[in-house]
């Protein structure tokens, strides 16, 4: 065992710490010793190749929110998650200087207690309207301190949409600086219009009373098929949804990542016009 010698009240230990560098507080300005990757996603990255990033001019966040709930009998509860990693990258991707927030899978789903809406379901979670809105609120506020201007907002479930509105009004209020701006962007979530659109494609469903339909399956299918139970379902004799098959399978991954597309380029055109108008 080392013991520390004292000089006078300071032991020699003392100075040798004091003296060392903090591997937990690296100077903010350290040079990126190694490549960066080829990443959107900021859970995915290190702190220097965000910094980096930011500094190469991504300095759009896109904060996407989801939600964990009952989906009828074939979908995994984090349908919206699921869904969000593929449209998030797609359109990070396509603005070209933005990167990706966690997705935030708590949100409103239904009162806890006595339960309503989702929250009849085991699996579900939710969260209060002012919870979830003080949430979105610091984790804006995050994003903001570290320089980021432009902070979207988008969401795959319907609960979200009121509590992002109130936020981005809320904050944008409140920065009055112009440092930072919040773009709530509710073209994101209409899937009336996809379903109008695949119409259109030759995709006529007829609904069948679950909480699931062809465009959501085949997004989560772009991005796992175990999430919609392909396996169990082709066992079962039911791999299809309101009417549509879903075999061949890639065929409806190729439909999926065509209906990601769409979205990306509504999404996209709505982020770019929001900006424009700062």
């Amino acid at each position: 065992m080392i013991r520390p010698v004292a000089i006078g009240t300071v032991s020699l230990l003392s100075l040798w710490l004091a003296a060392a560098p903090d591997p937990v507080s690296p100077d903010p300005r350290s040079p990126r010793p190694i490549e960066a990757v080829d990443s959107v996603f900021i859970e995915e990255l290190t702190w220097m190749e965000i910094r980096d990033a930011m500094q190469a001019g991504k300095t759009t966040v896109i904060i996407p929110t989801g939600g964990v709930e009952q989906n009828g009998p074939y979908l995994a509860t984090g349908k919206h998650n699921y869904i969000l990693r593929a449209t998030t990258e797609a359109i990070a991707r396509r603005l070209g200087n933005a990167l990706v927030a966690p997705i935030v899978g708590f949100v409103p789903e239904g009162d806890i207690e006595p339960a309503s809406l989702h929250m009849k379901y085991p699996g579900t979670i939710s969260l209060t309207e002012e919870t979830y809105r003080r949430l979105l609120i610091d984790i804006c506020a995050s994003f903001r301190a570290h320089g980021f201007t432009n902070i979207v907002l988008i969401g795959d479930s319907g609960g979200n949409q009121e509590g992002m509105k109130n936020v981005a009004a809320e904050l944008n209020a409140r920065w009055a600086d112009g440092k930072s701006r919040v773009h709530f962007i509710p073209e994101y979530y209409d899937y009336p219009v996809v379903e109008k659109w695949l119409a259109t494609q030759g995709i006529q469903q007829t609904p069948e009373g679950y909480h699931d339909d062809f465009a959501i399956t085949a997004q989560m299918m772009v991005v796992d098929p175990t999430t919609v139970r392909m396996k169990q379902r082709l066992a079962a004799g039911k791999f299809r949804i309101n009417g549509v098959d879903l075999a061949p399978a890639e065929k409806t991954i190729a439909w999926g990542k065509k209906i990601v597309e769409y979205r990306t380029e509504k999404t996209v055109t709505a982020i770019r016009a929001a900006i424009d108008k700062r």
